[in-house]
């Protein structure tokens, strides 16, 4: 049984989309905010199912979610929600869609009070786990432990994204930002 990340994907096959999202996604720095609100929204969707559905659903939830542009999703209908329930897609959970729409909008004030929401976690940064998800459940919803975890380790904000030994690990050190250093 694989231990870390990087040797499940190391035994999954060159073919496999961890290997994909592993060899150029995981934990690296995402400067857009849609794409940082992408990452949020995939890992709360991955609560209680495996990252492999999420990743297979990947392209069905930039559809779906009109490519997490964060003005057109925090304008969500209900109309526009029930389309997304039944989309077989994606995952189709009411709590999950309501989630990403409240927490489009919460981006959006982020933008307006720091510039983006990038920014906003440079601000932040650094902090351990829990003051992540003590800082994530003030204002988002549906960000527990694991899922704010992952989506700050998966954009680089916590360390455990690679092992030393990955040959990624090197090609996203030397992408980090110089706050990434701060410890």
């Amino acid at each position: 049984m694989a231990t870390t990340y990087c040797s499940y994907v190391a035994g999954a096959g060159k073919d496999s989309v961890h290997k994909d999202y592993h060899d150029r996604e995981y934990g690296f720095p995402i400067n857009d905010d849609n794409l940082l609100f992408a990452r949020l929204v995939l890992e709360i969707n991955q609560a209680g199912l495996s990252w492999e559905t999420i990743l297979k659903k990947k392209d069905n939830f930039f559809r779906a979610f009109d490519q997490f542009e964060l003005r057109k999703v925090a304008r969500y209908t209900d109309k526009k929600k029930a389309s997304l329930m039944l989309d077989a897609g994606i995952i189709r959970n009411r709590l999950k869609i309501e989630a990403a729409i409240h927490n489009a909008g919460i981006i959006l004030q982020i933008q307006k009070e720091h510039g983006s929401f990038r920014q906003w976690l440079d601000h932040h940064h650094p902090k351990t786990k829990e003051e992540w998800v003590k800082l994530f459940k003030q204002s988002f919803r549906f960000t527990g432990g694991e899922i704010v975890n992952e989506f700050m380790m998966s954009t680089g904000y916590l360390p455990g994204a690679h092992t030393a030994d990955c040959p990624i690990y090197k090609k996203v050190m030397k992408l980090k930002p110089k706050w990434a250093e701060k410890k």
